[in-house]
């Protein structure tokens, strides 16, 4: 809310209050009021809820980072850390700074920073990014930048400069809302002198509070933002939001936009002339006992599917390998193909893995006593309101709209 605002229709509305208390016009004093006190709660929960996702995003950005140094390891202030430091991410942690990978390998889940679902592997010397999450087993890696400079960082500023600024249209509003009050001033002034009756000008005063016409922009615009993040769209500011009525083509992402932003089960493989059904409820038995995305996906697969799941016992979970623990009797394993299964018999897993690549899937395989009984696919599925959207885009004026994505090709076809 401007200043030109506030010296213009709040006051003509304050006037319009006065006026109408010294003519003894109570009612119409009443309903001024109320009519601009709801008016601002609105715009007021409406702002609130707009910049929910600022909210969140500002409560990811970590406090702590553990630094090495040497065989020693310090809690140390995110703003403290510079590019060279070497620093310790622990299982969960959300990695506080851009570095380089120094450990093998890592599970690093990128939802949070790049919408994608399902969580990524990074190799040796492999770029992470701040923002992001350690999906797996503890890790090292080398800053590159500060705390200051990171990619969440600077996303973060960029969403805290789209709430402060303000849309064409609402500034055009705030401009005229000045030359109202003048007009509205000068009206009722020539109601009283032409009527010779006070109630005359408080009349006018009344009728131009509080003036729907200015109002209008910036409620439309902060109502518009508030729809648009509960419904998970993140619009950078009003203008943005006022250009979009006059675009013709659209860029949008494909995982969490197309996508329903989380992984589901999409197929059983079996082998060994095990069962899908048997598989899967192998697989949900030990999964139900972890947290990872992934396991809670194939945990709800099977309750979705009515499979009876048995409570496992001894589950543990190996970070960045998988789960196991015992079934009636029976060690299964749910995980990685040379994790679940003995090293020199992963050329079982091949034709699985080759599926999942060619349909964009990801493998999880389980196995029954050592011994590979399938793979449990797990996919982030195209929402069901997709086409239907799309639809609804291009008869809004959108003549063309453009999927950019990461993924393979054949995978985003």
């Amino acid at each position: 809310m401007t200043r030109r605002r506030i010296g213009g229709v709040d006051l003509l509305a304050l006037l319009a209050f006065t006026g109408s208390m010294l003519v003894q016009e109570y009612l119409a004093a009443v309903v001024i009021a109320v009519m601009v006190v709801t008016g601002r709660l609105l715009e007021a929960r409406a702002a609130r809820t707009a910049r929910r996702e600022l909210a969140a995003l500002v409560a990811r950005v970590p406090a702590r980072a553990h630094r090495v140094l040497g065989d020693s390891i310090q809690d140390v202030s995110v703003d403290s850390i510079v590019a060279g430091d070497r620093l310790l991410v622990r299982s969960g942690d959300i990695i506080a700074v851009d570095g380089i990978l120094e450990d093998a390998d890592a599970t690093v889940d990128e939802s949070a920073v790049t919408g994608e679902a399902i969580p990524v592997e990074r190799r040796r010397g492999a770029a992470v990014l701040s923002g992001t999450v350690n999906a797996a087993a503890p890790f090292t890696m080398t800053a590159t930048t500060s705390a200051a400079e990171s990619s969440y960082a600077h996303i973060v500023q960029m969403v805290r400069d789209a709430d402060a600024s303000t849309a064409p249209f609402v500034r055009l509003a705030d401009q005229w809302a000045g030359r109202f009050l003048v007009a509205g001033l000068l009206l009722a002034a020539g109601a009283w002198w032409w009527s010779d009756d006070p109630v005359r000008a408080v009349a006018v005063l009344v009728v131009a509070t509080p003036c729907p016409l200015l109002l209008a922009a910036p409620v439309a615009i902060v109502a518009g933002l508030a729809q648009a993040a509960r419904r998970g769209v993140l619009v950078k500011d009003g203008a943005a939001l006022e250009r979009l009525g006059t675009a013709e083509v659209l860029l949008f992402d494909k995982t969490g936009t197309v996508t329903v932003g989380h992984p589901e089960v999409v197929g059983v493989v079996a082998v060994m002339r095990a069962e899908p059904d048997t598989v899967l409820q192998f697989a949900a038995s030990v999964a139900q006992h972890s947290n990872h995305v992934l396991a809670r996906a194939v945990a709800h697969a099977a309750r979705d599917r009515a499979v009876d799941i048995a409570l496992a016992t001894g589950a543990t979970e190996e970070a960045g390998r998988g789960v196991h623990g015992w079934v009636d009797g029976h060690e299964v394993r749910l995980g990685r193909a040379d994790w679940v299964a003995p090293a020199d018999s992963t050329e079982w897993a091949a034709p699985i893995v080759r599926r999942a690549e060619a349909s964009g899937a990801l493998a999880v395989f389980v196995s029954v006593d050592s011994m590979p009984v399938g793979a449990v696919l797990l996919d982030d599925p195209i929402r069901p309101d997709a086409s239907r959207t799309l639809r609804r885009l291009r008869r809004a004026g959108i003549r063309r709209c453009i999927m950019v994505t990461g993924d393979r090709y054949e995978t985003a076809l």
